[in-house]
């Protein structure tokens, strides 16, 4: 998350009063950035909605509420999300950016994972993900992507060994 974070710092994405969704969210850091950093460089602020599954959802909105300063606390939502589970609580293709820190590790969530980002993104959606890949599962899930996904790497930090992907769904002009 917090090489995410410090590539959105570097105003490499415009989040100017854009629709975020941030996956698997853990301590909220990232969903926290992106609504400061938009405050900050264009005085909108994105519409960011932090999700987790609902175990987590406490201690992610005591998080959010404690970082945030009370004006932005409307910009940023916390709501529960299993992955594959009660999509249509979130309207498909809804977001303008999707970003997940840290979470393709666990190979038996992949699929869920793949469907949930075909629900929420439509062909604008911009999907970053952040991770270490520590096995060749790992990579499997990007191979899971690409077939559904145009997706590269943008960034490195070889200090921490994070790798940042960026996909988007194929065009269908292409066909």
């Amino acid at each position: 998350a917090v090489v995410l974070c410090a590539y959105l710092e570097m105003g490499s994405v415009d989040l100017r009063d854009r629709a975020v969704i941030e996956l698997g969210a853990g301590t909220g850091l990232l969903g926290i950035v992106a609504t400061l950093l938009d405050k900050l460089l264009y005085h909108l602020g994105a519409r960011v909605t932090i999700t987790d599954r609902e175990a987590a959802l406490e201690f992610l909105e005591s998080n959010v509420q404690a970082n945030l300063p009370s004006e932005l606390h409307p910009r940023a939502v916390v709501k529960e999300l299993t992955w594959g589970k009660d999509l249509d609580n979130f309207p498909p293709g809804a977001f303008d950016f999707v970003f997940g820190a840290d979470i393709i590790y666990l190979e038996e969530t992949f699929g869920e994972l793949l469907q949930t980002l075909e629900h929420l993104c439509s062909e604008q959606t911009v999907i970053l993900l952040s991770c270490r890949i520590r096995y060749e599962r790992d990579n499997n899930f990007l191979k899971m992507l690409k077939g559904h996904f145009s997706v590269y790497e943008v960034y490195y930090d070889s200090n921490k060994d994070i790798h940042i992907y960026k996909a988007q769904r194929h065009s269908h002009k292409d066909d």
